[in-house]
């Protein structure tokens, strides 16, 4: 089963935007993804659509951030993505008219279905801002810990 990383990409690039004091260019986000810049001007028009991200085009222009970091969710920015499917893991056979697959359809169904809602909560209870200030208390730590290897 292949694993969908848009999410967890976008919100690197978001973090990376957040710090940026001007706009970043498709080309050096890209590098810091390792991925074609084709990639993140497509996977950022979604954003753009939703008011999260902003571009300009031309010398100085690149994606900035235009939505606030506090108030906007990691929901918001899954929708944003169309809201892809959150498991992988699926039933074999959903038409089946065998009733010990039908019995496992539903077990299974209605254990993708709590799942799929406890992750969607959970993505609406997280902030940008709060994956920011994540990354600053691990950024400060790294700095600490770099100060004690120099001394």
């Amino acid at each position: 089963m292949k694993k969908d990383g848009r999410l967890s990409g976008v919100l690197h690039i978001i973090l990376h935007l957040a710090q940026a004091a001007k706009p970043v260019t498709s080309e050096r986000l890209a590098v810091a993804m390792k991925t074609n810049p084709v990639v993140v001007r497509r996977t950022l028009s979604d954003l753009r659509d939703r008011g999260i991200v902003s571009s300009e085009k031309g010398h100085g222009g690149g994606w900035q951030i235009c939505c606030n970091l506090k108030t906007t969710s990691l929901l918001t920015v899954y929708d944003a993505l169309g809201a892809p499917d959150c498991i992988a893991l699926t039933h074999r056979d959903e038409t089946s008219t065998c009733l010990v697959e039908q019995a496992v359809n539903t077990a299974l169904g209605d254990a993708f279905e709590e799942a799929e809602k406890l992750l969607l909560t959970r993505l609406g209870q997280i902030t940008l801002a709060d994956l920011s200030a994540n990354f600053h208390s691990l950024h400060a730590i790294c700095e600490i810990g770099l100060q004690g290897e120099k001394q």
